[in-house]
């Protein structure tokens, strides 16, 4: 049996070890070659499984024009969804916005550098309203209601996590499809047209926008952006926001579909070797103890199947999330 450790922890230098290194598993492997869009596209779109009660609630969604609440358990997919999207029906670059218990509305929309102008402005003795521009980066959420020929589509993850009145402050901007930069709608009779930056950050796509104008500090979108909103079902949501939303429960993958992701990303030879694994897997999670996410299975099979590793290191990969 050969040794699988690059690290042996003996204490002795070994410079040329980390040679012997091989390559990553394919979702996490960091070329810097590949844009952003492509690689999320690539990786987490081209490989991902969807049910067919999925397929029916995006494109309920997609004819609605309405946000999709997506809930489930951690590595059903529900972040993956969107990037499925995105890839099939070639719609540029995914706008993520992660939520954590501190973000508002207005940081989705965009943020205005109010003291990093005052600084540029003491330091060159003047203030245009066309530099205003500079200090403005529109948020996921602003960018997303950019006017387009195709929408956008826009993660908001983990909105469970957002304060309690978030969700129905994203009713209005979902009802009325549109905003208003305040610092610029005050100086609009002066400077009617202001050029400010985007959230977009794949400069390969065909409609990357680094900047973007704004007339009189109104932006409205043409095409209703596909909103997927992830939510671990942490807590509930308001009446009146659940009432614009279209709702999906994310099951977790039959033995079947997880084979197919095995062989999507790791090819057909260790998903044949994973069967027991795999059933091994899918009856620990169906025995109700914890949770346990298609990740750890992935990171398992990939792991296991490098000569020389042990098999204990399994027990250690596929440990409940919840304990």
């Amino acid at each position: 049996m050969s040794d699988w450790k690059i690290f042996k922890g003996d204490r002795q230098k070994k410079p040329m070890a980390i040679n012997s290194l091989p390559a990553p598993p394919p979702w996490r492997s960091f070329t810097g070659k590949e844009s952003v869009s492509s690689t999320q596209k690539e990786r987490r779109g081209k490989n991902f499984y969807p049910r067919e009660d999925e397929i029916e609630m995006v494109n309920a969604a997609l004819y609605l024009r309405r946000p999709l609440l997506v809930t489930g358990k951690p590595g059903t997919g529900k972040t993956s969804l969107a990037y499925a999207i995105t890839y099939e029906l070639d719609l540029g670059e995914v706008l993520t916005w992660s939520i954590t218990t501190r973000s508002t509305l207005s940081q989705g929309l965009y943020s205005y550098d109010a003291v990093g102008r005052l600084q540029d402005a003491k330091l060159q003795g003047q203030d245009s309203h066309k530099r205003l521009g500079k200090y403005l980066r529109l948020g996921p959420l602003g960018t997303a209601l950019l006017p387009t020929d195709k929408p956008r589509v826009l993660l908001i993850d983990e909105i469970d996590k957002s304060d309690i009145d978030f969700p129905n402050d994203l009713l209005h901007v979902f009802e009325d499809g549109e905003y208003v930069i305040e610092e610029l709608a005050r100086i609009a009779d002066e400077a009617p047209t202001i050029d400010v930056q985007t959230a977009l950050r794949d400069e390969q796509e065909e409609s990357y926008q680094e900047t973007v104008s704004i007339h009189k500090g109104l932006v409205r979108c043409t095409t209703f952006p596909l909103v997927i909103m992830t939510s671990n079902g942490e807590r509930d949501f308001p009446p009146a926001f659940l009432r614009r939303c279209l709702r999906l429960d994310m099951g977790e993958p039959t033995p079947e579909r997880l084979r197919d992701i095995i062989e999507a990303q790791l090819g057909k030879s260790l998903a044949d070797e994973a069967g027991k694994m795999i059933d091994d897997f899918d009856q620990k999670r169906r025995s109700g103890d914890g949770d346990l996410a298609t990740d750890q299975l992935l990171n398992a099979v990939y792991l296991i199947g490098k000569e020389g590793a042990p098999e204990k290191l399994k027990e250690q990969l596929l440990q409940y999330l919840n304990r």
